[in-house]
Formats: structure tokens, sequence, C-alpha cells
């Protein structure tokens, strides 16, 4: 038990504030939980516990959401960036928990992004953006969820309208070899990536007849 003596406006970060008990530092809160304290206020051993505890993990908290600022990340990716700062677990699972409950953290809502950015940029086929959900930690069941929302076969041609101007004068043979190669390390089956190849030598040879070299003239 002890008496509240001071509240200080700490000098680096005024968003904070420095509480005395019986003349003496006992901790700091956040400025807006330290606002319904005041001078001459006496806490209980338990409250300042509660205290204590709340702000531990209001400060979780901020990292979280300064470590979301930058993209969106996995649930996981939250707790082990925490966790890499030396915060009890209790602390990280109570700060996860605050971030899910107010809708920054949705592993749902990641896997879609992550998708959807992938798409965008650097189009993959199923296997390859399994296999980074999972390593963001995001759980298969969700995974298989947000998959269902792919078009393999647009998502490979995209990719490969990508890559096709580096093929330019290659044989029939060498593209398809190629791109067959390009694309499955993408995470495409053999059966998606043969019919956009398929799909796109026929596309060349009508629009473009100069871009296949003929087979007859290789040595």
């Amino acid at each position: 038990m002890g008496i509240i003596t001071a509240l200080e406006v700490q000098k680096r970060n005024k968003e904070r504030v420095n509480v005395y008990l019986d003349g003496e530092f006992a901790f700091g809160l956040a400025l807006i939980e330290a606002a319904q304290l005041r001078k001459g206020q006496e806490l209980s051993q338990a409250e300042v516990e509660t205290l204590k505890d709340a702000d531990a993990v209001n400060r979780a908290v901020d990292k979280a959401a300064r470590f979301l600022s930058y993209r969106p990340r996995s649930t996981a990716e939250v707790r082990q960036n925490l966790s890499k700062k030396d915060i009890p677990e209790v602390v990280v699972e109570a700060a996860i928990a605050r971030m899910e409950s107010l809708g920054y953290l949705n592993d749902e809502a990641f896997a879609r992004y992550w998708l959807e950015n992938r798409t965008t940029f650097k189009p993959r086929g199923p296997m390859a953006l399994r296999h980074e959900l999972r390593q963001k930690g995001v759980a298969a069941s969700i995974i298989d969820t947000v998959l269902e929302d792919l078009d393999a076969s647009a998502a490979a041609y995209q990719a490969a309208e990508k890559r096709i101007r580096r093929l330019r004068g290659l044989s029939h043979r060498d593209f398809r070899n190629k791109l067959g190669g390009f694309l499955q390390r993408r995470g495409f089956t053999y059966a998606t990536s043969n019919d956009v190849i398929m799909q796109l030598t026929s596309e060349l040879a009508t629009e473009d007849p100069d871009f296949f070299q003929e087979e007859d003239d290789l040595t």
C-alpha cells in the first residue's frame, strides 16, 4: 500500500507519466491511464500490480502496432516479434488478444492481403503460396479457404506474360522448356503451366510470327 506523492510527465516521452509512491518512483503509466490517478490517492499492492500489468500489455500493444505499421502481419509474426523483445509470454498473449479484439490481427485478412499482393506484383501458384503462408504461421484451414479464390490459370498467364520478352528468339522447344521451368518454380502445377504455355505459343505465333526461331535454323 502507498500514497501517490507525485505524478510527473516523463521528459523523453510526453505520453507517459512517472508515478511516485511515498516519495519514491514506483512505476510508469501511459498518460491516458495516469489521468485517472491523483496526488494523495492511496493504492493497495493489488491495485499497483493491476496497473503495472495493464501498462505492460499496453506497451506490448504499442510495439505490435509499430511492427504492423510497415505492412500487415500474421499473428505468428507479431507473437515472434514481441517474444524477441523479452516480453513475458503472458503479456505477449494478452497483447495478441487485445490486437485481435480490435481487429488489427486477423490471419484470414492477412492471408488474403498476401495473395492479392502476390497476384498483383509477383504471381505465384498455389504450392508456392501455401508454402509462404505456412512460413508466416497461418493455419492450414485458413490457407485452404483463401486459396479457393485463386485463379491459378490467370495467375500463371500473368506471370508468364512478364517473362516472355526474355525468351524471344528461342525455338518453340526451348521456349516451352524455359517457361515451363519458370512457372513450376513459381509454384504452378505442370498441367497449369502446360495449358498456359500452349495458349501463349498460339497467341505469339499469330500476333508476332518472328518471335520464335525456326527449329531448322538451330545448329
